[in-house]
């Protein structure tokens, strides 16, 4: 689920959601248990900055994220905002320059409406991703700042984890 995020962080948060449709079966917290459970939901709370993994109605890891440049939801290409809606992880991009890269599937068929509505480009290419290499030793503080073009961030370690637990689809 993808919840809507004000352009300021204290303002009240917009409920929308990011689904992604996976497989999994249970809860574990270590790291040694990686990818021996797969999340079969994504949850992004904008207005908190966390990302939720989800598996049988549970969480099954939670991260902090930095979004989008600029609040409010999607509405165009070049308007660095983080879409809210229901999506699928369509693909998986192991040589992303952000290190590892999860494809969500936006725009759906609502984005494209409002779009062509609107008469701009509703845009593409958006993300859950790490950070570009020579930015590695920020650690947690890419959290600190929005920074992404309209993706979802975490660290490069954290986007490991990520990447064993959400399968395609």
């Amino acid at each position: 689920m993808l919840q809507g995020r004000p352009a300021h962080r204290w303002r009240p948060a917009l409920l929308v959601s990011l689904l992604c449709s996976f497989v999994g079966l249970g809860c574990s917290s270590t790291p040694e248990n990686v990818g021996a459970v797969k999340a079969d939901q994504i949850v992004i709370v904008k207005s908190k900055h966390e990302m939720i993994l989800m598996a049988n109605g549970k969480p099954l890891r939670t991260y902090r994220v930095a979004l989008g440049k600029s609040g409010g939801a999607k509405e165009r290409q070049g308007d660095h905002k983080t879409p809210e809606g229901q999506y699928v992880i369509d693909q998986k991009n192991a040589q992303s320059r952000f290190h590892l890269a999860l494809h969500v599937s936006y725009p759906n068929a609502a984005d494209r409406k409002r779009a062509h509505d609107a008469g701009v480009d509703p845009g593409g290419a958006i993300m859950i991703h790490g950070v570009e290499p020579q930015f590695a030793w920020l650690g947690p503080l890419q959290h600190e700042v929005d920074w992404t073009d309209g993706c979802i961030a975490v660290t490069n370690r954290e986007m490991d984890e990520v990447w064993q637990l959400v399968p395609v689809g």
